[in-house]
């Protein structure tokens, strides 16, 4: 009887395995394991701000090494690619992702509008499929320098209204709740559009070489000066704690040594009046320096 017993529970315990294993197993795009459960910040919502203006001409602004509209399309591309190699970390029920790219003012170009609407994705567990990552990925890849070569042949720079996007828009287009919300934002880090000068004593919605200038912003005594009368950006909007920002292609007029830090302290001082959750601000440089630092912001949590 003892073996009687025996042998059912082995029987038992046999057929238990045996039904787990049959189990079907839930698809990954890639093998790689999660174990942890998903979290608000392992979603991303990463947006694009496209400054379009006449910083982008490479006649205006020539660079022997790479065109600055280039250098654009190639950050753009590393940023893509950070949102591919996120997606593949995750299974296929946890993904809730999304990519999109925006321009202030609008392009008169209306094929320039067309793809910029063809680079909107939302990654989620109905819809994602190696080809979706395969297309996002190819999109990103072609896409923006057609952007780019477009406004180029068009020549219709109308500046940048950067100021103004923050003032009514980021909020509503590049900030969601349950997401990771980062917005790249690629400039030479002048603003300025005709359409939004305001000046309140120091602090302006523009900043140009000549602002500076004639702001008197020029010697070593530049920072005392800028703090002591409060010289830098309008807070355009408050409360951006759920936010992220990296801001690409700092590219600073070469006739003063003293630009580059002033339009970066310009920047800080304004992200940071406006609570940015976290932000960093790059040069302009070689996208194969640039690649490593801009996946890392984007793959950092």
């Amino acid at each position: 009887m003892k073996h009687f017993y025996t042998n059912i529970t082995l029987a038992i315990l046999l057929l238990s395995l045996f039904a787990c294993s049959s189990e079907p197993k839930e698809e990954k795009i890639v093998e790689k394991k999660i174990t942890k459960q998903t979290k608000a910040t392992d979603n991303l919502n990463i947006s694009f701000l496209l400054d379009l203006s006449d910083r982008i001409d490479p006649e205006k602004y020539p660079n022997p090494s790479m065109d600055y509209y280039k250098r654009d399309a190639a950050y753009i591309q590393s940023v893509a690619e950070a949102f591919k190699q996120h997606l593949q970390t995750k299974k296929v029920r946890q993904m809730n992702d999304k990519i999109q790219l925006y321009f202030d003012p609008e392009p008169f170009n209306r094929e320039v509008n067309t793809i910029s609407n063809d680079l909107k994705f939302h990654v989620n567990k109905k819809n994602a499929s190696i080809d979706l990552l395969e297309k996002i990925n190819d999109a990103y890849t072609t896409e923006p320098e057609k952007i780019y070569t477009l406004a180029i042949q068009d020549n219709k720079y109308v500046g940048s209204n950067t100021w103004r996007f923050f003032k009514n828009k980021i909020k509503d287009y590049c900030i969601e709740d349950g997401f990771r919300n980062i917005l790249v934002i690629i400039t030479d880090g002048y603003i300025y559009h005709v359409n939004t000068i305001i000046r309140e004593e120091n602090l302006t919605t523009y900043i140009t070489p000549q602002h500076i200038r004639n702001f008197k912003l020029t010697s070593t005594n530049w920072k005392t000066k800028l703090e002591r009368d409060n010289f830098g950006f309008i807070p355009a909007t408050d409360n951006l704690s759920n936010l992220e920002i990296l801001v690409l292609g700092i590219n600073p007029d070469k006739k003063s040594p003293f630009e580059e830090d002033i339009i970066k302290t310009y920047w800080s001082n304004w992200l940071t009046s406006m609570k940015v959750k976290r932000f960093e601000i790059r040069n302009a440089d070689l996208p194969s320096d640039m690649d490593k630092l801009i996946k890392d912001f984007i793959l950092s949590k």
